[in-house]
């Protein structure tokens, strides 16, 4: 299958890319800096182009089987418009060539529920950053949502929860629009995007996906990923 990744350089879009691969597809990633991508294949293109420019996009996503999209970009109290723009671009470039089947990421905490995470995390940690460090950031993934719902595409939305690395996939969890789970490794969220691929179970519907078998340390993952500067990923 020919797929394209859009937000490729971060850290799930590079798994995905390299899972991607792996499994035989022919993958196109796409990334602002091209010349900073750390993959090389004889089945891998890397294209520079921007999500908020209309053309880059239409010349990434013509000819593709499928378009998955990891954008991202970190906290901010400013305004954020990656994902409901960027995604609208995604949309419009797919309508425009007859590309089919999106897989893109969302957070939980769009939609908060009990992650199984006590009192602290659920009833304080998790309602502060989303109404603070988050706000911007879970309103434009909201949107996003949105728009890709009331697209006529076929569509999954995978929401991860705190995400962390492991060495490896995992036995992961997914169940439909919830899960109680307060984490998600990288590795599996991008083997989840991957499997939508070749499954139905969720086409128009939001699968969340959880990691139970490895788990990092609550204040160590507030302290390297929720409040850890990273460029956006697109």
């Amino acid at each position: 299958m020919n797929i394209v990744v859009f937000g490729a350089n971060g850290p799930t879009g590079q798994l995905l890319t390299k899972q991607a691969v792996a499994a035989g597809h022919v993958v196109t990633a796409v990334t602002r800096h091209p010349e900073a991508f750390p993959l090389h294949h004889e089945h891998l293109q890397v294209m520079g182009a921007d999500v908020f420019d209309l053309s880059d996009v239409q010349r990434a996503v013509a000819g593709q089987d499928a378009v998955l999209s990891t954008l991202g970009v970190p906290y901010s109290f400013k305004p954020i418009t990656l994902y409901s723009q960027g995604t609208a671009h995604l949309v419009q470039a797919m309508n425009h060539a007859g590309v089919r089947r999106l897989v893109c990421v969302s957070s939980s905490a769009v939609d908060p529920h009990d992650t199984g995470g006590g009192f602290l995390f659920d009833k304080i940690l998790q309602p502060l950053i989303i109404a603070t460090l988050g706000r911007t950031m879970y309103a434009d993934q909201k949107r996003m949502e949105t728009l890709v719902m009331n697209s006529h595409l076929d569509w999954t939305i995978v929401r991860a929860s705190g995400l962390f690395e492991t060495e490896a996939v995992t036995d992961y969890h997914v169940a439909e629009e919830h899960i109680r789970g307060m984490w998600t490794s990288r590795a599996d969220l991008a083997d989840c995007m991957l499997h939508q691929l070749t499954t139905d179970q969720y086409l128009h519907k939001i699968a969340a996906v959880a990691t139970f078998s490895v788990q990092p340390n609550l204040f160590e993952f507030l302290g390297r990923e929720a409040f850890k500067r990273r460029p956006a990923r697109r």
